[in-house]
Formats: C-alpha cells, structure tokens, sequence
C-alpha cells in the first residue's frame, strides 16, 4: 500500500514538472546507495539501516547502506558530494557534519555549498552523568560546585569535538563561562568506568546509554538536555528546570543529497524518509533509542536547522579553543 502511494503522488506532479525534469519523474531508476559515514553496527548505523529497510519497501529499488569510514566523516561525505546529483547517492550524517567546517579547515568540499539538506529524521539528547559520590545532588548543586572550584573537577566526553564533547561545553558556557578539564575517550564506553570510580566527575552521554547507569544507580543523572523531559526518564529534569537556560542539544540524524539535486528528486526523497519516519514499527524502535523521530520535515526545514546547528556548534568551538588534531 505504501509503495502505491507514493508512486502515486509522483504520478501527480505536474506535467510540466515531470516534462522539464524526466530523470526526477523517474526516481529511483536503480538501486540507491546510502553512505552512512560511521562504523558498522554503531549507534548512528543502526537507525540508517532501519530507515534503509523500511524506504526500501516504498520504492521499486531497494536501499543499501554504504559504511565509508575516515577522518572522522571526512571520507564518507566527499563520497557524496562527489557523486552524481541524480539523488541515488544519499548521506546519513549527524550533527558531526555541522562541524566539519570548524574543526578541519582543509576540507576536500564545503559542509555546507556542496550539501543539500533533505529530511531531518530524528533527534536524540544527552544526559549529563555524575559520579554518585560528588557532592552535588541536582544541577544548580553541580553549577555552585564548578563556580567554587574553577578548574579542580575533569569531565570525559567520547571525543574531541564530538556531540558529547560539544554539548558538554554548551552547558558550561551557558552556566556562566564555568570551567572543568575535558578528558577525550574513543568512545562512551572507554570513558564510563573512570566515571563510576570517581576519576571523572561528570560524563555527558547520549540518553540511551547514560541513562542504563543512571536507572542502575552507578551514577547520578543531573539533567536531560532536551526542551522536555523524557518519557523513558520523568524525573530527570531537562538543563532548563535546572536553572541553565538555552543549553537544549541533541545528536541529529538528517539525509543530504549532493548539491544541485533537481528540485523534485529532492522532494521525492524527502516524502519518502518522512513516510518511512512515521511509520509505527520504526517510531518504536528508534524510541527505545530515545531518538523522536520528525515526519513532517521539509528539505527547508532541514536547511534551516544546519544552519542554526552550524552557527551554535562554530561559535562554541571557537569560544572553547577545541582543536582537532
């Protein structure tokens, strides 16, 4: 049904739409391939592979995902800019690529010019972790503790200018310029245990993994970086009821086509990611991942929040000296 429905919507562009653009009218004509410039069985390749399968069952190609790791998501992204602008060369990027820009100044394409921004799937937040033993019970306690001891307390992050790293930074500017030591794992997992022993203070993590420690008690969540509280967590407050304003971040998860895309292929692939989103089987799913899913986004709407996204994430990188080297 789904795959008559959207063959059936492209059947009532109108026809001098479909005359000027015969490729568009006609997409997809061959398989597409998905480059998710992350590692196989990540946390961000896991969601593109479920998106993968589900539009997939809407067209007559199938989806297959791509894994091109390197330089961060240097070498997967120039795999799309690079590749035809017929719209069967797709990216899954996160927040990493509103970053590029400001932390690698030689880049082989803009993040920005040579990108087409299409859908804007989902959003995941962070919580901020502590170790249970810190004297700080909520987080205006953490703010007045940072204040008092400027520099005596180390947090961890899953890496330089990563989503953690950055959203971390993001919370102490905005509660008050406070400053504490950044410590860079490969990875949330290298870093929890020095969390749970005490040689980290604080560890921010995407919600689905910090909270396992939180619900366990082998650490203390102090706040929800969303706009709202979590279903999967009510208590935890969001970094707004704990007294720091505008210090809402996520890790995004969006689709980019090469710049240049006809009009109309990205409107295609727009309606079909949004479709494959609203779907009850992936909203599930990708809830258990505390990832809310967006199905109503336009390749605008997704313009737009790159931009906002790139001008924040710039602005703390900057302000913070973060440097990749």
């Amino acid at each position: 049904m789904h795959r008559r429905h959207l063959l059936a919507a492209a059947a009532v562009l109108p026809a001098g739409i479909a005359r000027a653009q015969p490729a568009a009218a006609a997409w997809p004509n061959q398989p597409v391939r998905l480059v998710v410039p992350f590692a196989a069985g990540g946390p961000t390749d896991i969601p593109a592979r479920l998106f993968a399968e589900e539009v997939g069952k809407l067209l007559p190609q199938r989806v297959i995902v791509e894994n091109r790791t390197g330089a961060g998501v240097v070498v997967g992204s120039e795999v799309v800019a690079q590749a035809p602008k017929d719209g069967h060369t797709l990216l899954y990027s996160t927040i990493a690529h509103s970053v590029m820009r400001a932390l690698f100044p030689r880049l082989p394409f803009d993040p920005i010019t040579d990108f087409q921004p299409v859908a804007l799937l989902g959003v995941i937040p962070m919580v901020l972790l502590v170790n249970k033993d810190l004297p700080a019970r909520s987080l205006p306690e953490l703010v007045a503790l940072l204040r008092a001891n400027p520099g005596r307390y180390d947090y961890g992050s899953s890496g330089i200018g990563g989503a953690v790293h950055l959203a971390t930074e993001l919370l102490l500017k905005r509660a008050g310029d406070l400053k504490a030591n950044h410590i860079p794992y490969r990875g949330s997992a290298a870093g929890m245990p020095d969390l749970l022993s005490g040689r980290l203070a604080m560890f921010m993590d995407v919600a689905a993994g910090g909270l396992t420690y939180a619900q366990r008690g082998d650490a203390r969540a102090l706040g929800i970086s969303a706009a709202a509280r979590l279903p999967q967590a009510p208590d935890i407050p969001t970094f707004a009821e704990g007294g720091v304003a505008n210090a809402e971040s996520y890790t995004w998860h969006m689709i980019f086509a090469p710049a240049g895309t006809p009009a109309p292929v990205i409107q295609a692939v727009n309606a079909a990611f949004n479709r494959a989103a609203a779907e009850e089987s992936v909203q599930r799913r990708l809830g258990d991942l505390t990832m809310t899913l967006r199905h109503d986004t336009t390749p605008e709407t997704a313009t737009r929040w790159l931009a906002d996204e790139t001008a924040k994430w710039e602005t703390i990188i900057r302000d913070a000296g973060i440097r990749v080297d």
